[in-house]
C-alpha cells in the first residue's frame, strides 16, 4: 500500500504542477530534493512571483524511522517504527478575487518490533479560503468535493464537510479560516471498507482537485482590483498565518518531529498585514465574507 500510494502522489504532483504552470504563464516551479537525517526525504516544488500565483508549493514526502517522542506519547507506545508519505499543497494567488487553496492527502503506517504493521490509515482533504465571496465559486468547489465523495459513499461528504468546518476554525478569533471543503483523518480498515477502498476514495478526491479549483482561478484571475482589495487580502492572509502557526496539526507535527522547516512553512503567504482591530464597514463585500466565516454554511 505504501508503494502504491507513493507512486500515486509522485504522478499527482507532476499533473498538478504542470497544469498550474500552464495557467500562470510566467513562473515555473523550482524543485528542491531533500533528505531527512532520520530516514526518508521529499520533493518540494515552489512557484513564486508569477502572473497568477504570488506564492505556492506542491510538495511530496516519504519519511520513516523510529517514532518521534511526540508520536509515542500520542499512540501510548514505548517503541515503534513508522512510515508516512503524502502530498501537501498551498496556493496564494496574486489577485485578491482568486481564493487561496490548500489540500493534502497522506498515508501512515506504524510497526511493531517484528516489523509487522500494527496500524495504518489515510487522511487528507482540501479547503478554500476566499478574500471576496462569490457564492457560485464556493458552490462549485463543494460540488466537486461532494461528487468525488458520493462515488464511494453518500455519507462521506456531509461528514467530512462538517469535520472540515470544525477543524479549520480559528478558535481565538471565533471564525473559520475559509469556506471549508473536506477533511478526514484516521481512515482505517473496517468491516465495511478495506484499505484498498480507502485508497480508491482518497485518490478519487486527489484526482478531482484541479477540477475543483482551476475553473475558479480561470474565471477570476483577470478581474481588475485596487489597492484596498489587496490590503484586505493581506489582512485576511494574517488570519491564515495565525491558524497555521497556532492550530494546524500538520505544521505542529512537522515542527516537533524535526521536519524540514522550508517545506513546513511553505504554506505561509509572502506579504501579510496585521492591522489593529480592523473591522470593515457593515454592508461591504468584506463584511459579507466575515458573516459567512462566523457561521459556516451548507453550500450544496
Amino acid at each position: 500500500m505504501k508503494d502504491q500510494f507513493y507512486t500515486y502522489i509522485e504522478k499527482l504532483q507532476d499533473t498538478i504542477t504542470s497544469k498550474l504552470e500552464q495557467i500562470d504563464g510566467k513562473a515555473t516551479f523550482k524543485e528542491d530534493l531533500w533528505k531527512r537525517p532520520e530516514g526518508g526525504g521529499g520533493r518540494t516544488r515552489v512557484i513564486e512571483n508569477g502572473n497568477v500565483f504570488e506564492k505556492g508549493g506542491v510538495n511530496i514526502s516519504a519519511v520513516h524511522g523510529e517514532l518521534p517522542e511526540v508520536l509515542r506519547k500520542q499512540f501510548k507506545v514505548e517503541t515503534g517504527d513508522f512510515f508516512a508519505c503524502g502530498l501537501s499543497l498551498v496556493l496564494h494567488p496574486v489577485n485578491p478575487f482568486v481564493p487561496t487553496v490548500h489540500a493534502n492527502w497522506r498515508y501512515f503506517e506504524m510497526y511493531n518490533e517484528k516489523g509487522e504493521i500494527v496500524t495504518q490509515w489515510f487522511g487528507g482533504g482540501q479547503d478554500l479560503t476566499p478574500y471576496y465571496l462569490f457564492d457560485e465559486d464556493v458552490v462549485h468547489f463543494h460540488s466537486v468535493c461532494k461528487e468525488a465523495c458520493d462515488k464511494h459513499n453518500e455519507a462521506f461528504y456531509p461528514k467530512f464537510k462538517e469535520t472540515c468546518d470544525n477543524y479549520f476554525w480559528n478558535a481565538h478569533r471565533n471564525e473559520a479560516r475559509g469556506v471549508g471543503g473536506l477533511f478526514f483523518d484516521y481512515l482505517k480498515e473496517t468491516e465495511e471498507f478495506s484499505m484498498q477502498n480507502r485508497f480508491d476514495f482518497v485518490t478519487e478526491v486527489g484526482n478531482s482537485f484541479l477540477n475543483s479549483y482551476v475553473p475558479i482561478v480561470e474565471k477570476r484571475k483577470d478581474t481588475r482590483y485596487a489597492k484596498e482589495h489587496k490590503d484586505w487580502q493581506e489582512v485576511r492572509r494574517g488570519r491564515y498565518v495565525e491558524f497555521n502557526l497556532v492550530h494546524d496539526r500538520g505544521t505542529l507535527f512537522g515542527l516537533k518531529t524535526n521536519g524540514r522547516i522550508e517545506s513546513i512553512l511553505m504554506s505561509l503567504p509572502p506579504t501579510v498585514q496585521w492591522k489593529y482591530n480592523h473591522v470593515p464597514e457593515k454592508g461591504t463585500e468584506e463584511s459579507k465574507l466575515l458573516e459567512v466565516l462566523a457561521n459556516p454554511k451548507t453550500w450544496v
